[in-house]
């Protein structure tokens, strides 16, 4: 290069105009970049366990290295992701042990604070590096400032033009070094310098030689910053072809000019490439941020459903177990969505926990104040299994069996009393009752002729059911069976040695002929539990009525349970349609119920036709 001047130089500058295009181009790939991308670049570390998160943040509270935004958030997201699910499962394995979930208390966590503060100590190093980037910027900026004064100084001397060129070059050079300066002051230090430079071009009027040698040296950078930015086009992580790419710019804006014949082409080879980066990124973030829409819906509907809950209904035991069961399986559904947008991740889970919190609070309430309760039932219970105990031995049939009914009425007035208490209680009664009536039973000797004709009844009709079983199929074949199963019914007792091994027999061979005849399922419930009306009545004369009774608490079970599902089927059609999956199980569950109802009922009318028949 030599200091010449050259009087043909244009008077319009290229270099300041090709600079202009880079400055605008630059600031369309700054804008392509979302405002969050920092925060929601893929996270990569949450398949580590707890230790491993605290161990490698240990390892980053221990070194001088800079550690991002996304790194840092990523180990969190993990250490607290493998805390919660510790927490659950101590929960699951507490509750197992026997122990009541509303007591539950979470184990203190030592990994916790050891976490916590190796993440103060990064946090603390990587604010002291923001705040010293800061400063740097400032003083990159006041270093530049003074530049673009230094250059409006050498072009106030004109004539001494060729002699200020090296100092000209020499502030080049430190414009070019200064690197980082304040977002909002590029643009327009950038301008006030381009300016300051075309002007000082204009002055040394450069000969042609040294032009050419300039432009073609800044043809082959940017042809190799051209064919850089088309390989990062192929970069599979979009993320880094991004980031990539915002250096590429940056030497391209601080590289000279070209040729004005080819300032063009090699301008929009270079924005082709940079346009393709940043429609790859977009695209990326994009897609990102739809996964994590679609996982704030699925969140938002599952906390309406547990906040659409009407406690008002929820008054026995049953219905509180049922919805927690319900509550149970929605906490499940949780922790298999994804993650939801940044902005709304903590919230929804906040508001999450929140509805959980106030129905195990709701539910130990309800508890608490039934509690006494049930203990003053418990002892009333009790006192009556005392009074059934005491009349067990009795042989005054008839008064004794008058005050044993008279106890179960009693029985039925009290309320409830604790789960854990409630088999063992009832049991106890139970079988103060049924052995009085045994023995009763027992004592009427009367009945063994009556029960020896009836033996040899019932066989008779296995046998005429035997012989059906090679009869061709036909409705008279199935009234024939039908008329069968009812004369058998209105048979009565048989010898008790005999009872088992013959009902055994005519239940096989009806079984035998209901799959022959395909014959619905609920009719053979109904006909089977007719069947057994005769065994039932084995047990005294107050089975039918305990059977009756066992069957009138199995339906009002079902109908509470049916009452939980349908508000449930509620809730969902009124909140969103999104939760397609769960509103079929939902209306498979309330089917299958009305079904079980319906059969019950059948059954209880069975018992009362029976007793009708009996009075």
């Amino acid at each position: 290069m030599t200091d010449t001047l050259d009087t043909n130089l244009p008077e319009k500058n290229v270099e300041l105009e090709e600079a202009k295009q880079v400055a605008e181009v630059a600031e369309q790939v700054e804008a392509a970049q979302p405002a969050d991308a920092e925060t929601t670049e893929p996270i990569t570390e949450q398949k580590l366990s707890k230790v491993q998160v605290v161990e490698k943040m240990q390892l980053l509270a221990q070194s001088d290295d800079e550690v991002s935004r996304a790194e840092l958030d990523a180990l969190k997201q993990a250490f607290y992701k493998n805390h919660l699910a510790e927490v659950e499962a101590a929960k699951r394995a507490y509750i197992e042990a026997g122990g009541d979930a509303e007591t539950f208390v979470a184990p203190k966590d030592e990994l916790e604070e050891v976490f916590k503060q190796a993440m103060a100590v990064v946090k603390g190093r990587r604010n002291e590096a923001n705040a010293e980037l800061e400063k740097q910027k400032e003083l990159n900026l006041q270093i530049k400032i003074s530049i673009i004064e230094e250059l409006k100084e050498l072009l106030e001397s004109p004539e001494d033009a060729n002699k200020n060129y090296t100092e000209f070059k020499k502030l080049q050079q430190q414009w070019n070094e200064t690197r980082l300066v304040p977002p909002n002051k590029i643009n327009e230090l950038w301008k006030s310098y381009q300016v300051c430079v075309e002007k000082f071009y204009d002055l040394l009027k450069l000969n042609n030689e040294f032009r050419e040698y300039d432009f073609k040296k800044n043809l082959e950078i940017k042809q190799h910053l051209c064919e850089a930015a088309e390989k990062l086009t192929e970069e599979e992580d979009v993320v880094s072809a991004f980031h990539q790419l915002q250096k590429l710019h940056q030497e391209y804006r601080e590289t000279g000019p070209v040729a004005k014949e080819l300032r063009d082409e090699i301008w929009l080879r270079f924005k082709a490439a940079s346009t393709l980066i940043n429609r790859r990124h977009q695209q990326h973030f994009e897609a990102l941020k739809e996964v994590e829409q679609q996982n704030l819906d699925q969140k938002t509907v599952i906390c309406e459903i547990i906040e659409a809950i009407d406690y008002a209904e929820l008054t026995t035991f049953a219905a509180w177990d049922n919805r927690t069961q319900e509550i149970l399986a929605l906490q499940a559904k949780w922790k298999t969505i994804g993650f939801a947008p940044q902005k709304m991740n903590v919230k929804i889970f906040e508001r999450f926990r929140r509805a959980c919190d106030d129905f195990f609070a709701k539910k130990t309430e309800f508890f608490k104040s039934l509690k006494d309760g049930m203990t003053d039932n418990l002892e009333k219970k009790r006192q009556l299994c005392e009074r059934a105990e005491a009349l067990k031995d009795s042989t005054d049939w008839k008064a004794t069996a008058d005050e044993l009914i008279k106890l179960q009425k009693e029985w039925k007035a009290v309320g409830p009393v604790a789960k854990k208490h409630s088999d063992a209680i009832w049991k106890r009664f139970v079988a103060a009752c049924d052995y009085f009536f045994e023995q009763k039973s027992k004592a009427t000797t009367s009945q063994r002729s009556v029960e020896h004709e009836n033996l040899a009844k019932k066989k008779e009709v296995i046998a005429q059911l035997e012989t059906l079983c090679s009869a061709d199929e036909s409705d008279e074949t199935v009234q024939q069976v039908r008329a069968l199963m009812k004369e058998w019914n209105n048979i009565g007792h048989v010898p008790f040695k005999d009872k088992d091994k013959l009902y055994k027999a005519y239940r096989a061979l009806v079984d035998q002929l209901f799959d022959r005849f395909n014959m619905q399922a609920s009719n053979k419930k109904l006909t089977n539990f007719k069947s057994s009306i005769t065994t039932i009545q084995a047990g005294g004369a107050q089975a039918l009525y305990r059977e009756r009774e066992k069957l009138v608490r199995s339906c009002d079970t079902l109908k509470a349970e049916l009452q939980t599902y349908e508000n449930n089927l509620g809730f969902l059609n009124a909140s969103s349609k999104k939760g397609s999956s769960l509103l079929t199980e939902l209306n498979r569950k309330v089917e299958k119920l009305k079904g079980d109802i319906e059969l019950v009922k059948q059954k209880i009318s069975v018992i009362d036709e029976q007793i009708q028949n009996e009075a």
